[in-house]
Protein backbone atom coordinates (compact mmCIF):
# COMPACT_ATOMS: atom_id res chain seq x y z
CA UNK A 1 0.00 0.00 0.00
CA UNK A 2 1.12 3.89 -0.74
CA UNK A 3 1.93 5.65 2.03
CA UNK A 4 1.23 9.12 0.03
CA UNK A 5 -2.24 10.98 -0.01
CA UNK A 6 -4.24 10.38 -2.77
CA UNK A 7 -4.92 11.58 -6.05
CA UNK A 8 -8.94 12.00 -7.27
CA UNK A 9 -7.35 9.99 -10.44
CA UNK A 10 -5.71 7.61 -8.12
CA UNK A 11 -6.98 3.61 -8.64
CA UNK A 12 -9.11 2.60 -5.90
CA UNK A 13 -8.04 -0.78 -4.36
CA UNK A 14 -10.59 -3.20 -6.06
CA UNK A 15 -9.56 -1.65 -9.68
CA UNK A 16 -6.14 -2.24 -8.97
CA UNK A 17 -6.90 -5.61 -7.82
CA UNK A 18 -8.81 -6.03 -11.34
CA UNK A 19 -5.78 -4.53 -13.64
CA UNK A 20 -3.17 -5.98 -11.35
CA UNK A 21 -2.45 -9.71 -13.22
CA UNK A 22 -3.25 -7.62 -16.61
CA UNK A 23 0.05 -5.51 -16.56
CA UNK A 24 3.41 -7.49 -17.24
CA UNK A 25 5.41 -9.06 -14.29
CA UNK A 26 9.07 -8.25 -13.76
CA UNK A 27 10.89 -11.03 -15.23
CA UNK A 28 12.52 -13.22 -13.38
CA UNK A 29 16.61 -13.69 -13.15
CA UNK A 30 17.08 -10.35 -14.89
CA UNK A 31 20.50 -8.71 -14.12
CA UNK A 32 20.41 -5.99 -12.15
CA UNK A 33 18.54 -4.17 -8.88
CA UNK A 34 15.30 -5.70 -8.17
CA UNK A 35 12.61 -3.07 -8.35
CA UNK A 36 11.99 -0.72 -6.08
CA UNK A 37 9.33 0.87 -7.33
CA UNK A 38 5.35 0.39 -6.40
CA UNK A 39 3.79 -0.36 -9.90
CA UNK A 40 0.55 0.96 -8.74
CA UNK A 41 2.06 4.49 -7.84
CA UNK A 42 3.23 4.75 -11.39
CA UNK A 43 0.45 3.72 -12.87
CA UNK A 44 -1.12 5.92 -10.73
CA UNK A 45 1.24 8.83 -11.94
CA UNK A 46 0.64 8.20 -15.65
CA UNK A 47 -3.64 8.40 -15.06
CA UNK A 48 -2.64 11.96 -13.10
CA UNK A 49 -0.57 13.01 -15.71
CA UNK A 50 -3.87 11.71 -18.54
CA UNK A 51 -6.32 13.54 -16.03
CA UNK A 52 -4.47 16.64 -15.25
CA UNK A 53 -2.57 17.37 -18.84
CA UNK A 54 0.39 18.31 -16.89
CA UNK A 55 3.83 17.64 -18.28
CA UNK A 56 5.74 14.69 -17.04
CA UNK A 57 8.49 16.42 -15.64
CA UNK A 58 5.42 18.55 -13.45
CA UNK A 59 4.52 15.72 -11.86
CA UNK A 60 3.67 16.14 -7.81
CA UNK A 61 7.05 14.54 -6.20
CA UNK A 62 4.97 12.30 -3.92
CA UNK A 63 4.93 10.20 -6.90
CA UNK A 64 7.72 8.08 -8.51
CA UNK A 65 10.63 10.17 -10.01
CA UNK A 66 8.89 11.59 -13.17
CA UNK A 67 11.44 9.86 -15.92
CA UNK A 68 10.37 6.47 -14.35
CA UNK A 69 6.43 7.11 -14.90
CA UNK A 70 7.61 8.26 -18.19
CA UNK A 71 9.43 5.62 -19.20
CA UNK A 72 7.31 2.99 -18.07
CA UNK A 73 4.40 4.63 -20.12
CA UNK A 74 6.40 4.36 -23.03
CA UNK A 75 7.78 1.31 -22.33
CA UNK A 76 4.57 -0.16 -21.86
CA UNK A 77 3.00 1.45 -25.28
CA UNK A 78 5.74 0.23 -27.25
CA UNK A 79 5.27 -3.25 -25.99
CA UNK A 80 1.45 -3.27 -26.75
CA UNK A 81 0.60 -3.23 -23.08
CA UNK A 82 -2.11 -0.65 -23.12
CA UNK A 83 -4.17 -2.13 -25.84
CA UNK A 84 -4.04 -5.96 -24.18
CA UNK A 85 -5.30 -4.63 -21.18
CA UNK A 86 -7.72 -2.40 -22.57
CA UNK A 87 -9.08 -5.60 -24.88
CA UNK A 88 -8.91 -7.87 -21.63
CA UNK A 89 -11.15 -5.27 -19.64
CA UNK A 90 -13.36 -4.48 -22.86
CA UNK A 91 -14.91 -8.03 -22.42
CA UNK A 92 -15.80 -7.88 -19.03
CA UNK A 93 -17.70 -4.61 -19.73
CA UNK A 94 -19.65 -5.95 -22.13
CA UNK A 95 -20.88 -9.22 -20.06
CA UNK A 96 -21.56 -6.81 -17.08
CA UNK A 97 -24.06 -4.97 -19.22
CA UNK A 98 -25.65 -8.48 -20.36
CA UNK A 99 -23.92 -8.56 -24.15
CA UNK A 100 -21.96 -11.12 -25.86
CA UNK A 101 -17.89 -10.40 -25.75
CA UNK A 102 -18.15 -9.53 -29.38
CA UNK A 103 -20.12 -6.76 -30.29
CA UNK A 104 -22.10 -6.64 -34.20
CA UNK A 105 -22.81 -3.34 -34.55
CA UNK A 106 -21.25 -0.01 -33.95
CA UNK A 107 -21.26 3.67 -34.37
CA UNK A 108 -17.89 5.36 -36.89
CA UNK A 109 -16.86 9.34 -36.00
CA UNK A 110 -14.23 11.83 -35.82
CA UNK A 111 -13.06 14.59 -33.63
CA UNK A 112 -10.30 17.41 -34.95
CA UNK A 113 -7.99 18.61 -32.16
CA UNK A 114 -6.01 20.85 -32.18
CA UNK A 115 -1.64 20.11 -31.95
CA UNK A 116 1.28 21.65 -30.62
CA UNK A 117 5.04 22.77 -31.01
CA UNK A 118 5.47 19.01 -30.20
CA UNK A 119 5.97 18.24 -34.05
CA UNK A 120 4.47 15.36 -35.96
CA UNK A 121 2.26 14.68 -38.33
CA UNK A 122 -0.57 17.26 -38.74
CA UNK A 123 -2.64 19.26 -40.92
CA UNK A 124 -5.85 22.01 -41.63
CA UNK A 125 -9.45 20.33 -41.43
CA UNK A 126 -11.14 23.01 -43.98
CA UNK A 127 -14.58 21.83 -42.69
CA UNK A 128 -13.66 22.83 -38.52
CA UNK A 129 -10.98 25.45 -39.66
CA UNK A 130 -8.54 23.87 -37.30
CA UNK A 131 -4.92 23.05 -37.77
CA UNK A 132 -4.20 19.71 -36.32
CA UNK A 133 -4.92 16.22 -35.75
CA UNK A 134 -8.25 14.02 -36.20
CA UNK A 135 -9.10 10.80 -34.03
CA UNK A 136 -11.01 8.76 -36.18
CA UNK A 137 -13.25 6.24 -33.52
CA UNK A 138 -14.70 3.14 -33.97
CA UNK A 139 -17.15 2.24 -30.78
CA UNK A 140 -19.69 -0.12 -30.07
CA UNK A 141 -23.44 0.55 -29.37
CA UNK A 142 -22.02 0.81 -25.77
CA UNK A 143 -19.77 3.58 -26.47
CA UNK A 144 -16.64 1.47 -26.11
CA UNK A 145 -13.91 1.66 -28.04
CA UNK A 146 -13.37 -1.12 -30.69
CA UNK A 147 -10.62 0.46 -32.59
CA UNK A 148 -8.95 3.70 -33.09
CA UNK A 149 -6.48 5.94 -35.49
CA UNK A 150 -5.32 9.08 -35.43
CA UNK A 151 -3.94 10.97 -37.67
CA UNK A 152 -3.47 14.40 -39.84
CA UNK A 153 -6.92 16.69 -39.71
CA UNK A 154 -6.68 17.47 -43.62
CA UNK A 155 -7.29 13.44 -43.80
CA UNK A 156 -10.66 13.17 -44.83
CA UNK A 157 -12.96 10.86 -42.81
CA UNK A 158 -14.50 8.40 -45.84
CA UNK A 159 -10.49 8.38 -46.41
CA UNK A 160 -9.09 7.58 -43.03
CA UNK A 161 -12.06 4.83 -42.42
CA UNK A 162 -10.63 2.45 -44.82
CA UNK A 163 -7.85 2.06 -42.46
CA UNK A 164 -10.04 2.20 -38.84
CA UNK A 165 -12.23 -0.48 -40.61
CA UNK A 166 -9.90 -2.51 -41.29
CA UNK A 167 -9.04 -2.55 -37.71
CA UNK A 168 -11.77 -2.72 -36.35
CA UNK A 169 -12.53 -5.86 -38.74
CA UNK A 170 -8.66 -7.53 -37.79
CA UNK A 171 -10.20 -6.99 -34.56
CA UNK A 172 -13.93 -7.89 -34.32
CA UNK A 173 -14.44 -10.08 -37.47
CA UNK A 174 -18.49 -10.87 -36.43
CA UNK A 175 -18.76 -6.89 -36.77
CA UNK A 176 -21.59 -5.99 -39.47
CA UNK A 177 -23.21 -2.95 -39.26
CA UNK A 178 -21.71 0.88 -38.14
CA UNK A 179 -23.71 4.17 -38.17
CA UNK A 180 -22.31 7.21 -39.90
CA UNK A 181 -22.61 10.55 -40.68
CA UNK A 182 -22.85 12.17 -43.88
CA UNK A 183 -19.46 12.78 -44.76
CA UNK A 184 -18.94 8.68 -44.88
CA UNK A 185 -21.13 7.82 -47.72
CA UNK A 186 -18.47 9.86 -50.11
CA UNK A 187 -15.63 8.18 -52.49
CA UNK A 188 -18.06 4.96 -52.70
CA UNK A 189 -17.31 4.66 -49.46
CA UNK A 190 -20.28 2.48 -48.51
CA UNK A 191 -19.40 -0.09 -51.72
CA UNK A 192 -16.45 -0.43 -50.39
CA UNK A 193 -17.15 -1.12 -46.94
CA UNK A 194 -19.79 -3.76 -48.18
CA UNK A 195 -17.00 -5.53 -50.32
CA UNK A 196 -13.67 -5.47 -48.65
CA UNK A 197 -14.48 -5.83 -45.11
CA UNK A 198 -17.94 -6.93 -45.13
CA UNK A 199 -18.87 -3.73 -43.38
CA UNK A 200 -22.81 -2.39 -43.68
CA UNK A 201 -22.32 1.77 -43.52
CA UNK A 202 -25.95 2.96 -42.03
CA UNK A 203 -25.50 6.87 -42.95
CA UNK A 204 -27.31 9.13 -40.57
CA UNK A 205 -28.51 12.45 -41.94
CA UNK A 206 -29.51 15.26 -40.15
CA UNK A 207 -32.73 16.05 -40.24
CA UNK A 208 -33.95 19.05 -43.29
CA UNK A 209 -34.32 22.17 -41.63
CA UNK A 210 -32.98 21.63 -38.34
CA UNK A 211 -31.69 24.24 -36.84
CA UNK A 212 -28.63 23.70 -33.92
CA UNK A 213 -27.82 20.69 -32.02
CA UNK A 214 -30.27 17.47 -32.49
CA UNK A 215 -29.62 14.42 -31.24
CA UNK A 216 -28.90 11.47 -34.46
CA UNK A 217 -30.34 7.98 -33.94
CA UNK A 218 -26.96 5.97 -32.91
CA UNK A 219 -25.05 8.53 -33.75
CA UNK A 220 -25.08 10.23 -29.95
CA UNK A 221 -23.42 7.13 -28.75
CA UNK A 222 -19.86 7.65 -30.60
CA UNK A 223 -20.29 11.64 -29.62
CA UNK A 224 -20.59 10.69 -25.89
CA UNK A 225 -17.32 8.59 -26.22
CA UNK A 226 -15.77 11.79 -27.16
CA UNK A 227 -16.73 13.49 -24.57
CA UNK A 228 -15.41 10.72 -22.39
CA UNK A 229 -12.30 11.60 -23.69
CA UNK A 230 -12.78 14.92 -23.05
CA UNK A 231 -12.66 14.26 -19.35
CA UNK A 232 -9.14 14.05 -19.68
CA UNK A 233 -7.03 17.63 -20.17
CA UNK A 234 -4.26 15.53 -21.66
CA UNK A 235 -6.91 14.70 -24.63
CA UNK A 236 -7.92 18.17 -24.63
CA UNK A 237 -4.95 18.77 -27.34
CA UNK A 238 -2.71 16.48 -29.01
CA UNK A 239 0.34 17.74 -27.28
CA UNK A 240 2.66 13.99 -28.67
CA UNK A 241 4.26 14.61 -31.39
CA UNK A 242 3.73 10.62 -32.59
CA UNK A 243 0.23 9.22 -33.21
CA UNK A 244 0.96 6.07 -31.86
CA UNK A 245 1.57 7.85 -28.58
CA UNK A 246 -1.79 9.60 -29.00
CA UNK A 247 -3.58 6.23 -29.25
CA UNK A 248 -2.54 4.91 -26.19
CA UNK A 249 -3.30 8.01 -24.84
CA UNK A 250 -6.95 7.05 -25.74
CA UNK A 251 -6.60 3.20 -25.15
CA UNK A 252 -6.00 4.67 -21.40
CA UNK A 253 -9.03 6.88 -20.87
CA UNK A 254 -10.90 3.98 -21.94
CA UNK A 255 -9.59 1.65 -19.44
CA UNK A 256 -10.00 4.40 -16.80
CA UNK A 257 -14.08 4.52 -17.86
CA UNK A 258 -14.05 0.69 -17.85
CA UNK A 259 -12.65 -0.04 -15.01
CA UNK A 260 -15.16 2.65 -13.27
CA UNK A 261 -17.83 0.80 -14.70
CA UNK A 262 -16.75 -2.33 -13.50
CA UNK A 263 -15.57 -1.07 -9.96
CA UNK A 264 -17.23 1.88 -9.08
Amino acid sequence: MSKRRSYPSDLTDAQWALIRPLLPKAPKGRPGRPRTVNPRDVLDGIFYVLRTGCQWRLLPHDFPPWGTVACQFYRWRTDGVWQKVHHALYGKVREQEGKGPRPSAGCIDSQTVKTTEAGGPRGYDAGKKVKGRKRHLVVDTLGLLIAVLVGPADVQDYTAAREVLGRAKARFPRLKRLWADGSYANAYLPEWAVIAVNFVLDIVRRPLGAVGFVVLHRRWVVERTVAWLGRNRRLSKDYEGSTRVSEALIYLAMIKVMLRRLRP
